[in-house]
């Protein structure tokens, strides 16, 4: 039950339902959840500054049971991210920062309890 969560100044309308269905998409391959287990939130708009500058910028957080617990498997799941969201928002690798938090089951709660027991 990945959270993902993009935080950029970039403008609300460079985000249409079909961006979000496509990130949805891309971290839930690369993280190995299924798509409907994944929740996403797109906060644009933001005043932001990465590296110095206010240029268009990108902070991805990834929040995930099981997958995000190693520097191996972040290295790999930054790649593939890095790659979708240079390519669909044009900009470049220094212009994106994703932070991996790995999370325990008894850290989510859903239908009522946590998914330690469900």
């Amino acid at each position: 039950m990945p959270f993902i969560d993009l935080e950029t100044n970039l403008p609300a309308n460079k985000f249409s339902e079909d961006f979000l269905k496509k990130l949805c998409s891309t971290t839930a391959s690369a993280l190995g959840k299924p798509e409907d287990r994944m929740n996403l939130v797109v906060k644009a708009d933001l005043p932001m500054l990465i590296a110095g500058s206010c240029s268009p910028c990108v902070m991805l957080s990834v929040s995930a049971i099981g997958v995000t617990d190693t520097a191996e498997k972040n290295k790999e799941h930054s790649a593939k991210i890095f790659q979708f969201l240079s390519k669909e928002l044009e900009l470049g690798e220094d212009r994106i920062v994703i932070r991996f938090y790995p999370l325990e089951p008894w850290q989510v709660g859903k239908k009522g309890t946590v998914m330690t027991f469900l």
